[in-house]
This record gives C-alpha cells, sequence and structure tokens, in this order.
C-alpha cells in the first residue's frame, strides 16, 4: 500500500497511510479540504522535486496555476514551493513513491480533496540506471523503471481522465518520454522500452479521450542539461537544453488553441552536444 505525506505549511503535517482513500474516511483532520470548487487552474507535477519537474512547476505557478507537487525528498518540493511563489493554500507537497501498488489513487485523491479540481497533469517522474547491459541489470531495476516509467503514468492518466472528463474545460495530460525511445541506444533497453511505451500508450489514449475533451501530448526531450546525465568529457553541456526549455514547451501546450492538440513534441538542442565540432561545420 502507499503512504503519501501532505504538507501545507498552514496545518500540521499529515501521514495517510496504509491507502489515502480508507484513511480520508477515518481521519478527515489528516488532509486539507478547504476548498469545494478551487477558483485558479491546478495541476499535478510528478517528479517535481528537481530539474525538469521543479522547472515545470515553477513555470505552472508563474502562470497563475496552483500545484500538487509530488516526489521522494520534502526538501527538494519544499525548494520547489518557494520558488514557485505560490501561498501554501495553493501549493499541496505530497511525499509519495509511485511504484507503490496504490500511490496513484493515493495522489490523485488528496489533490481533488484539496483542490476540487484537476485541469492539468504532468507525468514527469522517471528514473533508469546507470547505462547498464540488459544481462547485468538487477530484477528490482527492471521492476522500478517499469512501475516508475510506465505503470504510474498510465494509471494517473486514466485517473485524472476521469476528472477531466466530468469537467466543462475539460483538461490537458502531458507525458514526458526520452528520445531513447527513438534512438535505442545499448545499455538503455528496458529504459527505451518503458518510454516507447509512453509515446505509444498516449496516441491511443489521444485517439480514446479526445470526445472527452481531454488533450493527450507527448513530449521527447533529448539530452537535457540536469543532474541526472553525470559529467562525460565527450559532451558538451553547454549544447544541451535546459530544464527551463522543457517547461516553455509545455506550457505552449497548455496555452494552446482549444481546437488544437499537439499530440507528439519532438524537442533536440540546435547543436549536438554529443559531437561538439560539428557546431562550428
Amino acid at each position: 500500500m502507499a503512504a503519501v505525506r501532505l504538507i501545507m505549511m498552514c496545518q500540521v503535517c499529515a501521514t495517510i497511510a496504509p491507502s489515502a482513500s480508507a484513511a480520508r474516511s477515518q481521519a478527515p483532520f489528516d488532509y486539507v479540504m478547504n476548498n469545494p470548487k478551487h477558483e485558479h487552474r491546478v495541476a499535478i507535477v510528478t517528479g517535481a522535486g528537481r530539474g525538469i519537474g521543479r522547472a515545470i512547476a515553477v513555470a505552472l505557478a508563474h502562470a497563475g496555476f496552483s500545484l500538487c507537487i509530488a516526489a521522494r525528498t520534502r526538501e527538494e518540493l519544499e525548494e520547489t514551493r518557494r520558488l514557485s511563489g505560490l501561498e501554501p493554500a495553493r501549493s499541496l507537497i505530497a511525499l509519495i513513491d509511485l511504484t507503490a501498488e496504490d500511490a496513484a489513487d493515493d495522489l490523485v485523491g488528496v489533490a481533488f480533496d484539496c483542490f476540487g479540481r484537476i485541469d492539468v497533469l504532468v507525468n514527469n517522474a522517471g528514473w533508469a540506471p546507470p547505462r547498464t547491459p540488459l544481462m547485468k541489470l538487477r530484477q528490482t531495476e527492471i521492476d522500478r523503471m517499469i512501475a516508475l516509467n510506465l505503470r504510474a503514468p498510465i494509471a494517473l492518466t486514466r485517473l485524472v481522465a476521469a476528472k477531466m472528463s466530468a469537467a466543462p474545460g475539460g483538461g490537458t495530460i502531458v507525458n514526458i518520454a526520452s528520445a531513447s525511445a527513438r534512438r535505442l541506444p545499448a545499455g538503455e533497453s528496458v529504459y527505451a522500452a518503458t518510454k516507447a511505451g509512453l509515446i505509444a500508450f498516449t496516441h491511443a489514449a489521444f485517439a480514446e479521450l479526445r470526445p472527452a475533451n481531454v488533450r493527450l501530448s507527448v513530449i521527447v526531450p533529448g539530452l537535457v542539461d540536469t543532474p541526472l546525465i553525470p559529467n562525460n568529457k565527450r559532451i558538451d553541456r553547454s549544447a544541451m537544453m535546459a530544464a527551463e526549455d522543457i517547461a516553455t514547451a509545455i506550457m505552449q501546450i497548455i496555452e494552446s488553441p482549444p481546437r488544437t492538440a499537439a499530440v507528439e513534441l519532438v524537442l533536440e538542442p540546435r547543436s549536438d552536444p554529443e559531437h561538439p565540432a560539428k557546431r562550428d561545420g
């Protein structure tokens, strides 16, 4: 069972376990249910503690969204909240491991209980070990990649789409994939498979959900300069995209005209970080 820890600075920190759905009915003071219908648009961002997720959360906040930011590390999420500039009543922190079986239900439940609406979901959380040959991968590593990179976004999309389809304005769901899904590099076989699956899922789910006024998009970024990419003398980090570049693209998707849907967006650095000499050519 998943355990969700919620932090709104105006309240005592609460731990909801063994599952948020059960605990909400048993202990109603352990979470915030102060807005039957929140006046601001609301976004859930997973993996919001650093890197691309943090940049997305900050961009959404600056565009007027209230946030439910989810990750496993409290200090990182509190820094994201600080950078967002949002007051506590508009920024819900959820400490959660999305690989847990009930995590998606718990996260969507507490976000909806708090704000009464969900307008945007960004499935950003993901994980991979350093490049490892398939035969040397541990089963726990394989299971974690599948659970976090594919199962969790599917589960969250299913649950959030149900909320969005019942709302007059519908909503937007953005999944973050990876160029590894197209390049298929050695040492990333399982990671590439999960991200390729996420791309396929987005396209199929878009076809299914578009009549319900739910837009789905998947972003397929190349190299982004985040702490997840180790230093490598063969890569020019200055040529990589910044996390803020991905956030800008996501905001363009969210704020795009209502009759349009950018189902798949491929983003690559203008110059090739892996072949820096070519930039002078």
